[in-house]
């Protein structure tokens, strides 16, 4: 073991991951970075644009969403960060990476709002069931269990979409 002052730790070394399966899982992690990210802003842009009736209580309702959203972002990053990785920081980088699309800059109703969130989250389960599959393939067993916990909050969250529209 590298025990010298001066010089840094492998974290491939310390955490017992093998340097190609890191790199890996942090490609992976990279992309749920940006899809989150990509997500929390139009979420965040549906919070601040809603109009009508039901302003109030949607209002709420999507703060309260984009404030989980952000937690997921945070802990993605560092997430990234713990397995020696550099977290994407940048709008540019966000939607070069993501699987996730930008909102139309257009005004939308209530309804399609919800609508597109729920879309959104339901793409991003699908894709998370496939990259804990790849976490675990990659014998990383932390960020398997790391995105199987992020899978289950979007369920979670596309279950209370899902109920605005029946």
């Amino acid at each position: 073991m590298n025990t010298h002052p001066l010089r840094k730790p492998s974290v491939v070394a310390g955490i017992g991951l093998q340097e190609s399966s890191r790199k890996g899982v942090l490609a992976l992690l990279a992309i749920t970075l940006a899809d989150e990210y990509v997500l929390y802003t139009k979420t965040r842009n549906f919070h601040w644009n809603i109009t009508g009736f039901h302003f109030d209580a949607m209002h709420k309702f999507f703060e309260a969403q984009y404030k989980e959203l952000d937690a997921f972002v945070d802990e993605t990053a560092e997430r990234s960060r713990a397995l020696g990785g550099r977290a994407l920081g940048s709008m540019k980088e966000f939607l070069a990476k993501a699987r996730l699309a930008e909102s139309p800059a257009v005004a939308l109703k209530e309804e399609a709002m919800v609508a597109e969130l729920l879309a959104d989250h339901e793409a991003l389960i699908r894709s998370l069931r496939k990259d804990v599959d790849e976490a675990a393939r990659l014998g990383d067993q932390g960020t398997a269990d790391f995105l199987t916990g992020l899978l289950t909050s979007h369920e979670k969250m596309a279950w209370m979409l899902r109920s605005f529209l029946s």
